[in-house]
């Protein structure tokens, strides 16, 4: 460090690279370099050991003996020791948030991954990417015309931890294909590069219309199939069902059937049921919207959910 100290921040998603170089496997991640060398790492926000390492280092430049406890804040560097407590006020505040249970999370991420024959988990979305990583890949499977589901991973930190540590990848985008992980953005890169990719997903990524019904079927307890979402539906059947549902506090997943014509036209088929709104409980068929109004109207709708 010398006689100048410098703080660098580098987002890890963004660069994959670094993180793999330095093997970072959490966040913050601390490298001391000196002499353009790297001579020690940190893991974790902790301000007290940060300060010891930085002092430590730039102690050393001038000294063969370890700075003293009270060079601390001046051998740091004011930023340094506000930007690690800034990450470590932002650890304590998630950490006072209820955290799921390992077996919940893993459940979901488990029917994130395996929603759509190709799936990938990103930053930002497929029309508005929010990385050049995440761009990347999109532009790769839109050349190889693949139909593929995504996941915005800044919308929802509990999926973006958990992802890494569930598929053991440490950074984004994470691509998909049915369920098993194929890598990140050099990986698809290299795989499209040596036409790999198009194998792999022609041959992995067949997964028929009723397998891919099951799955979304099964996605959630309570699954409503509807036009619109809940915050917006398309037509009052809809939106009466949303209601009847809301009523009773019963958590529910659902689907756009406008946002996907094959899932529209083949539930109909698979569950020999021809309008929508579609309500399921535990992968069964409930009914329309006029049985879940009789069932509201009669107080019967919660138990039928609940059994």
């Amino acid at each position: 460090m010398g006689g100048a100290k410098q703080l660098d921040q580098v987002e890890a998603e963004e660069h994959p690279e670094i993180s793999e170089a330095y093997s970072v496997s959490a966040v913050p991640f601390f490298v001391f370099f000196k002499d353009g060398k790297a001579v020690d790492t940190l893991e974790g926000a902790d301000p007290s050991s940060l300060a010891n390492k930085v002092a430590k280092i730039a102690g050393s430049s001038t000294s063969s003996e370890p700075a003293a406890p009270a060079s601390l804040g001046l051998a740091a560097g004011p930023m340094i020791l506000e930007t690690v407590k800034e990450n470590a006020k932002a650890t304590v505040k998630d950490r006072a948030q209820p955290a799921p249970t390992t077996e919940n999370l893993n459940d979901r991420l488990e029917k994130l991954t395996n929603s759509h024959p190709v799936m990938l988990f990103m930053k930002g979305t497929p029309e508005e990417p929010r990385c050049g990583f995440s761009r990347q890949v999109v532009g790769v499977l839109r050349e190889e015309n693949v139909d593929f589901g995504s996941f915005d991973i800044l919308s929802d930190n509990e999926v973006r931890e958990g992802l890494k540590k569930f598929s053991n990848w440490p950074t984004f985008p994470q691509l998909y294909c049915n369920g098993e992980l194929l890598g990140g953005s050099d990986i698809v890169l290299e795989m499209q590069k040596s036409g790999e990719l198009r194998q792999v997903l022609s041959e992995k990524g067949k997964q028929s219309l009723e397998d891919r019904l099951k799955t979304l079927i099964n996605s959630e307890k309570v699954m409503l199939f509807m036009k619109g979402s809940p915050d917006e539906p398309k037509c009052g059947f809809s939106s009466k069902v949303v209601k009847a549902l809301r009523d009773e506090n019963v958590n529910f997943g659902s689907f756009d059937i406008l946002s996907d014509e094959e899932v529209r036209q083949g539930i109909k088929s698979f569950s020999n049921w021809p309008t929508f709104p579609q309500l399921y409980y535990k992968g069964e068929l409930v009914g329309g919207c006029d049985i879940i109004m009789e069932l509201s109207n009669s107080g019967d709708l919660g138990a039928t959910l609940s059994e």
